[in-house]
């Protein structure tokens, strides 16, 4: 079932997987004009913020068994201390990232977290996969993009650095977890598409912007 449901969400991913967005390579060749990155992380501070508050209503939800463990154990890792939105407020404060009003993609993205966890457990689970299949890779891109071209800080750097690594545990423990609740293929795909389209037109907006 695991292998089945790995390949159906990375079937999903085709065409919308991050590090092939034009935004993220200017991150990994070090060409991101002055202030994109404070501006990228006034956005995500959102996306962080949220995290939280759906893995807590997601875990509240499931049954208990695999699945709600699964949740449960990463909602544990971003809670505790240092949470892991300290870190990434070390991030955020190393580029001047300030309090900034949601945008619109942003907005957006959070909605659509918020839209598969209304539909099913297995549509919020596999909407979830949808990043966290790609976040080992993405963070660690980020990571070594920082440290090569935009004179990060170690501290600074720490949030992506630790994700590099839980997120190869994260995605397992949610794979796993998903698979044991059986779920159709439509599910799967429609949160795993939604989320990803959502996280690829958030991109889309910092590129525009910049275009602007």
């Amino acid at each position: 079932m695991t292998n089945h449901l790995e390949e159906l969400l990375r079937q999903c991913l085709d065409g919308r997987r991050l590090l092939e967005h034009p935004f993220y390579q200017r991150w990994e060749a070090g060409v991101l004009a002055d202030g994109e990155l404070r501006d990228y992380a006034q956005q995500y501070r959102y996306f962080e913020t949220h995290l939280v508050n759906f893995l807590s209503e997601l875990a509240d939800r499931l049954p208990e068994g695999a699945a709600r463990e699964s949740v449960a154990d990463n909602l544990r890792d971003e809670v505790s201390s240092p949470t892991h939105l300290e870190l990434f407020e070390q991030f955020a404060d190393f580029y001047e990232a300030t309090e900034a009003p949601i945008s619109p993609a942003m907005e957006q993205l959070i909605a659509a977290y918020q839209s598969v966890l209304a539909r099913s457990n297995a549509t919020a689970l596999a909407g979830l996969l949808a990043y966290e299949l790609q976040g080992a890779e993405i963070a660690e891109s980020k990571a070594a993009g920082l440290r090569a071209h935009y004179g990060v800080s170690e501290v600074a750097a720490t949030f992506w650095d630790v994700h590099g690594t839980l997120e190869v545990d994260h995605a397992q423990w949610t794979l796993e977890g998903l698979a044991s609740l059986s779920p159709s293929d439509e599910d799967v795909r429609t949160g795993a598409s939604d989320v990803a389209s959502a996280w690829w037109e958030f991109l889309s907006e910092r590129e525009a912007l910049v275009a602007a």
